[in-house]
This record gives C-alpha cells, sequence and structure tokens, in this order.
C-alpha cells in the first residue's frame, strides 16, 4: 500500500507530460507559496550536467523556493545548447510560480548527451495551468521516475511541522555528496545555518550511505525546502524527523536497484572511526561477488572476508580481531557446521539482509545500504538507450 503523504504548508506544484516519456508524467515542480530558506548538495562528478552547474549557484543563497526537475534526459554533455535549454526551462517555471529562476533548483535525469526537445518543452509548459494547484507529491515522484518500478516518498510529522520527502533512482549510484534526485519540503521555520549543517549531516547518515553499482551520476542533487510557515520546531527533533524520513527512502531504494530481489544493510562496528566503518561497509556491499552470493542464497563468507581484505592499506584491521555474522548467526572466525550453514543459507534467502562485521579495533560504526546483483541489471542496462 503506498504510503499515506502528510502535506506541509504552502507549497504548490504540478506534474505533466513534456514528450520526453511516451505516457507517462516526465516533468514536476513544487514551489513554496512563501519565500524559505533551503540547503543542497549536488554530484561531485566532472561531467555535472548544466542543470547542476545552475543549481549549485542557487543552492549557494540558501533562499530557495523549490525545484523543477524534467526525467529520461539528463542533459549532460549537450555544450552550450544544454545550458541554454536548462536555464530557459527553469525561467519559464518560474515565471509560472512567480517566483525568481535563483530561486528554483533544476534536475534533469536520464540519457546522457541528447538535447531536450525543446519545442514540445516549451509547448508543454505554456499548457500549465497558472495559478499552479496544490502540490501532489505522489505525483511528483512519479513523474521523476527513469528505470524505477514505483515512485519513492515519505512523511514525517515533527511538532506542528510535516517533512515530506521524494526520491527517484535506483541505478548509477555510488552516492558522492547525496545521491540521484531527491527533495523534501517542510512548513518548520529553521534558520538557514542550522538548516545546512543539519542537512549535511542526515545526506551522510543516509544517501551517502548507499550504494548500487559503485557509478556516480553526473546529475545527483539533494535539496531540502523549508517556508516556515508551522512556526520554529527543535532542531535536533526536525534532524530527527528529517533523517527518518531520508532513511525510509534510502531503504526503498536500495530495494528496488536496478533488477534487485534483496535488500543488504551492511552495519560495521568496532572500527578505527566511523569513517572506517564506512570504507569498510561499502566495499564490502559493493563487491559483485558478496552481492551475487547474496542473490543466489549462498552462505560463502569467505566472499565477505575477502572484500574486507581488500582494503590492504587499512592495515590496523587484524583478521583475527575481526568476526563476521550473517544476521545474528556468526560464521567467522567461529567456522559454522553443515547446520549452521543451512540456517545461514536459509536467512540469506530472505528480503532483507543484514551482514553485521566487527573489526575489534575501537568505536568506530557506520551502516551501509544496498542491494544484490541479478541478471535483471545487466539487461536493463545492456539497453538502457535502446
Amino acid at each position: 500500500m503506498p504510503e499515506e503523504i502528510l502535506r506541509p504548508r504552502g507549497f504548490r506544484g504540478v506534474s505533466a507530460n513534456m514528450g520526453l516519456k511516451d505516457v507517462d508524467d516526465d516533468f514536476t515542480t513544487v514551489v513554496s507559496e512563501v519565500p524559505a530558506r533551503s540547503a543542497a548538495v549536488f554530484t561531485r562528478s566532472r561531467f555535472a550536467g548544466p542543470s547542476v552547474l545552475l543549481s549549485r549557484e542557487a543552492a549557494a543563497r540558501h533562499d530557495a523556493r523549490g525545484m523543477v526537475v524534467l526525467s529520461r534526459n539528463a542533459n549532460v554533455a549537450t555544450g552550450r545548447a544544454g545550458a541554454e535549454h536548462a536555464e530557459e526551462v527553469r525561467g519559464r517555471v518560474a515565471a509560472i510560480a512567480g517566483v525568481e529562476p535563483e530561486q528554483l533548483v533544476i534536475g534533469s535525469t536520464g540519457v546522457i548527451g541528447r538535447p531536450y526537445p525543446m519545442d514540445r518543452i516549451r509547448a508543454g509548459l505554456d499548457g500549465l495551468a497558472r495559478p499552479l494547484p496544490e502540490a501532489d507529491y505522489a505525483a511528483a515522484a512519479a513523474a521523476m521516475m527513469t528505470t524505477d518500478t514505483h515512485p519513492k516518498y515519505f512523511s514525517v510529522p515533527c511538532g506542528d511541522a510535516v517533512v515530506t520527502g521524494i526520491a527517484k533512482g535506483v541505478g548509477m549510484m555510488e552516492p558522492n555528496m547525496a545521491t540521484l534526485l531527491t527533495f523534501f519540503f517542510t512548513d518548520a521555520d529553521v534558520p538557514a545555518d542550522t538548516l545546512d549543517a543539519l542537512f549535511r549531516r542526515v545526506m551522510d547518515r543516509t544517501f551517502n550511505a548507499l550504494s548500487i553499482d559503485t557509478d556516480t551520476s553526473t546529475s545527483d542533487t539533494a535539496a531540502v525546502f523549508a517556508n516556515g510557515l508551522a512556526g520554529p520546531v527543535d532542531p535536533a527533533a526536525f534532524e530527527e524527523a528529517l533523517y527518518a524520513c531520508a532513511l525510509h527512502l534510502v531503504r526503498d531504494i536500495a530495494s528496488d536497484g536496478e533488477g534487485a530481489s534483496k535488500l543488504i544493510e551492511v552495519r560495521v562496528t568496532g572500527a578505527r572511526d566511523d569513517a572506517q566503518a564506512k570504507l569498510v561497509g561499502k566495499t564490502v556491499v559493493n563487491s559483485p561477488l558478496v552481492k551475487t552470493a547474496v542473490h543466489g542464497g549462498d552462505p560463502n563468507w569467505g566472499r565477505v572476508a575477502m572484500a574486507i581484505g581488500k582494503l590492504h592499506e587499512e592495515t590496523d584491521i587484524e583478521p583475527s580481531r575481526v568476526g563476521i555474522h550473517f544476521g545474528d548467526l556468526e560464521v567467522y572466525p567461529e567456522e559454522p557446521d553443515d547446520a549452521a550453514l543451512a540456517r545461514a543459507a536459509a536467512y540469506l534467502a530472505g528480503n532483507e539482509i543484514v551482514i553485521r562485521i566487527d573489526l575489534g579495533i575501537a568505536g568506530g560504526a557506520f551502516t551501509v545500504y544496498g542491494c544484490d546483483l541479478t541478471e535483471e541489471y545487466v539487461k536493463l542496462n545492456a539497453d538502457y538507450t535502446t
């Protein structure tokens, strides 16, 4: 069943088809009716698209009121024309919403190297209703989809305020900032500097803890817009609400990874520090051999040990101190007997798999999220542009 959407006050928007997809909506915008505070993070790819470059400038002001997204076309590696098209789209949507162009974050996702079909987009934008209706977050999440199998959205209350998040992305995902496209809308009143700091902390614990296939997108964008209409909130409570919303979306994305059949959660403890724990977790969750073992329900714990062992520069990792569990079942250093391996295989047959690793060094800890690797992943990406 779809999650209930709680609507923060004062956001309007619309979704529509601009001719990028054959049938479904491929355009969406959500904008605050009143001035807002914002924070955002973006891909660090050297091939970042013009939408990212425009949005970075907008984000630096911390007063963005909303976003506009076009899906099925990344508008990346499209030269000067691509930059002009992104600026034109943002300007036209800003005029419809009654805001400055610099108050909109623009995102674009899909195939790289193809220009926008601007005649169709102009006609579509000209046909949008004015004024914009109340924002429909489920429709916005659906319009952003490319290879996602379902829209991703979630809401969390925070006192009198609401945090609502939407996200898309199931492939080309090894975040190096936040990841994919994800946007959060809230009527909480949060100071700009506080919002920026806590947003980055939440992104590091959620979207930066996610990986599907080790590839970083050229278009990754994450932003939060807070218009303050519900009044002030406790910053710590707001951070927890934003974290809960983001983590739900991350788990949904990992479960829906391209071709995926299982969510993999790697919990690393006992590390030198949190950074080392994250490094170990990412190395394990990104291992093709670990992914395929999980997919096949093969309790081959040696693949987890292999993945940890690749980190040859982490000289304080001593095999004699490391512990590995599949769920609650220890598989190393105590060698499992046939009965234990059978229990491990039964556990790995489930849909959500937790691999626990304790390094036995100090108190660092981090949890990462990913998915198994299936034949369907190859099929989807072998035929992506055709």
